[in-house]
């Protein structure tokens, strides 16, 4: 991963950027949960600290039943 001090907020394509996805992979995995942004701005928009959403990526996801 790229250099990304720990404390600084990313926007959601930064994160995507440093995770090596598409931006709106980013979006689709905070709207499902698989990742929790650390802030939302007043106008909707995630922030997150990388290091916290690479912890909540190595969590084993729930199954899903069909």
């Amino acid at each position: 991963m790229i250099g990304v001090p720990a404390e600084r907020l990313l926007t959601a394509a930064e994160l995507a950027v440093e995770l090596r996805v598409n931006v709106k992979t980013v979006r689709a995995w905070a709207r499902s949960g698989r990742i929790t942004p650390t802030a939302v701005t007043p106008g909707g928009q995630y922030r997150f600290r990388l290091d916290d959403v690479l912890e909540q990526l190595k969590q084993p996801r729930p199954r899903r039943d069909p």
